[in-house]
């Protein structure tokens, strides 16, 4: 598995399949534009597939804050250490940013704690019309 930081070389058609269980998911284009605006970004490409099977992304001013809003592996790349990687080497990353953020359900908190992440509460907003990236 070869992971980078930078997505040169990367085009939408290596982005298949990503967004799992989303009622309306971004499209691949949509997918690349997010990686691309991105602060930071690491991705898990299966090199033998040309494919990216796993990303983080983080958005960050630099300075103090960072937050975390997406990590994935495809399904049947999953439980194979990708998404352990993939946060350990955002987190990295992050090492000199004084608070780093992420949202996640009540299931995968155990997973985070791993990591030396604390439970913390907090506040959402969903619009969930624009979850495609899209504006109908």
């Amino acid at each position: 598995m070869l992971y980078k930081k930078s997505l040169d070389g990367i085009s939408k058609d290596m982005l298949q399949g990503f967004f799992v269980d989303w009622p309306n998911p971004p499209e691949p284009a949509t997918h690349l534009k997010l990686l691309q605006n991105s602060s930071k970004v690491v991705l898990a490409i299966d090199e033998a597939e040309s494919r990216v099977v796993g990303f983080i992304t983080a958005i960050s001013d630099g300075v103090l804050s960072a937050y975390i809003p997406l990590v994935e592996v495809l399904p049947d790349y999953k439980n194979k250490g990708i998404g352990k990687e993939l946060v350990q080497q955002m987190l990295d990353e992050l090492k000199d940013i004084y608070m780093v953020d992420l949202c996640c359900d009540d299931d995968l908190i155990p997973y985070y704690e791993k990591f030396g992440m604390n439970k913390a509460s907090g506040m959402v907003l969903r619009n969930y019309k624009m979850q495609s990236g899209i504006q109908l």
